[in-house]
């Protein structure tokens, strides 16, 4: 029986992952959230725990004993994170270096979620792991220093890169950027979606998938987990307006510079997934594959 432990469980990322894992007879799950399970029914178990709080976490490692650690937590809204900055670095940087060494003193493997915002968007092709990162923001640069933690602590470990993960959000989660496009339309509402940034949307049942498939491999290194087709934030909406039937005479295309977001985001942030197909046999679905699921209420 693999134990294994999911921070942030709670989360739109962590509770796929968590619940992919609990429907498999020869995982024993154990989630973890600053707030209690937002979903208790089904084969896991679940204990409230501050990341920032080191000694509880290695009461619970010292308990649980995991195998596997997946850390999905995660400062993760750049205008706050540039805000807030010693709360960004104390979950991002700090919390992620003390995970890495209850890892390492358990013996355990240690799957670490991180962003395409490490990149600062300026290249005219999709990202490659061996790119050098340099964030355009303090989000981007908190990202960057837990991915260095891990790599410099770990033996064992892999770090999963991820873009614009989209999908059904479960009550209790916080959206993501096609449920508020879908949801905004069908409420009749203008939204402005910036045309010239470029991403690499990510259905969050691959990020699952691709997760699992590091669990089950002794890969070191950056894996780039997202999708296939690299898009304009204003082409992610005109497709969710189209599959949805709904009027994408609403969506207002703006450039970066009219948008006048307060913090910086990159311009063509997409990662290149060659590796992870190559080495995990990892195949993502399309933008409409994964469209299909918010159809359900």
């Amino acid at each position: 029986m693999k134990k294994i432990l999911i921070i942030g469980a709670n989360g739109f990322t962590g509770r796929r992952i968590l619940d992919n894992l609990s429907a498999d007879d020869a995982c024993e799950v154990v989630g973890c959230s600053f707030h209690p399970d937002i979903r208790p029914e089904g084969n896991h178990t679940f204990v409230r725990l501050d990341i920032n709080d080191y000694p509880a976490v290695e009461v619970l490692f010292d308990h649980v004993c995991p195998d596997v650690v997946v850390n999905c937590s995660a400062l993760s809204v750049p205008d706050y994170c540039e805000q807030h900055r010693e709360e960004a670095y104390a979950t991002n940087v700090a919390a992620v270096e003390n995970l890495a060494h209850c890892c390492e003193h358990q013996g355990s493997r240690f799957i670490h979620l991180s962003t395409d915002f490490v990149f600062d968007g300026k290249s005219d092709r999709l990202y490659t792991e061996e790119d050098l990162p340099a964030p355009l923001n303090y989000y981007g640069v908190t990202k960057y220093q837990g991915e260095q933690a891990v790599a410099n602590i770990c033996r064992s470990y892999a770090i999963a890169r991820v873009v614009v993960v989209y999908g059904k959000a479960l009550p209790g989660q916080h959206g993501n950027i096609l449920q508020l496009v879908k949801n905004r339309l069908e409420a009749g509402q203008e939204i402005r979606v910036v045309s010239d940034q470029y991403r690499t949307p990510t259905w969050v049942a691959d990020v699952a998938d691709g997760v699992e498939r590091l669990m089950n491999t002794g890969n070191t290194g950056i894996y780039h987990i997202c999708g296939a087709e690299h898009l304009s934030i204003a082409e992610i909406a005109y497709r969710v307006a189209d599959y949805f039937g709904l009027d994408r005479s609403l969506i207002r295309p703006v450039t970066t510079e009219e948008m006048k977001e307060a913090t910086p985001r990159p311009r063509n942030s997409g990662l290149s997934i060659g590796k992870a197909k190559r080495e995990l046999g990892y195949r993502p679905h399309t933008l409409e594959e994964g469209l299909k699921e918010m159809r359900l209420k």
